[in-house]
């Protein structure tokens, strides 16, 4: 054995991870039902707060009426800044929002822009 063997790789990594995870051959129950619980281990690794059932951390809130269009940008998912940019130019010229559901009126803001942000959104 190397120091190379020693390396991981996220290239080894994947190849020993399938090499695990793969059908077993001549499929025994316990080979496909250990395959299964090791592919359960490995998904609970990569998300330790489902696997604890811990509540994720709460994120940040913007208020879309006093924002800039960096902030803006920063704090929405899936709103980039030019998206940012014709908030803040609809706010201009419409006045401050009343409510969430305005924002959908701005353009290219649609309502699955919209449900994906409506937990960090605030008005006040």
């Amino acid at each position: 054995m190397t120091d190379n063997d020693l390396i991981f790789t996220p290239a080894r990594f994947a190849r020993a991870c399938r090499r695990l995870l793969a059908p077993p051959r001549g499929g025994t129950r316990f080979a496909a039902a250990l395959a299964l619980a090791i592919a359960a281990g490995l998904g609970a690794l990569s998300s330790p707060l489902q696997a604890n059932d811990e509540t994720p951390p709460t994120a940040a809130t913007v208020n879309i009426n006093v924002a800039d269009a960096a902030t803006l940008a920063a704090a929405l998912n899936g709103v980039g800044l030019s998206r940012a940019e014709e908030i803040v130019r609809y706010r201009e010229a419409y006045g401050p929002f009343s409510s969430v559901e305005e924002l959908a009126e701005v353009k290219g803001i649609g309502e699955s822009t919209l449900e994906k942000n409506r937990t960090v959104i605030t008005l006040d």
